[in-house]
């Protein structure tokens, strides 16, 4: 039976890793994931 809440509920949609995950605009990436993807996505960085 798959979990409707808590945080087994959500996963990477990149590596299906269940912690760290940036959910915001609806991207459900891990953080390492989102890292390594933000420049090709459209995320820039300023220092």
């Amino acid at each position: 039976m798959p979990r409707k809440y808590g945080k087994a509920s959500r996963k990477c949609s990149r590596c299906n890793d269940h912690s760290a995950l940036v959910r915001r605009y609806n991207l459900m990436l891990c953080r390492q994931c989102f890292r390594e993807l933000a420049d090709k996505i459209g995320f820039k960085k300023y220092n």
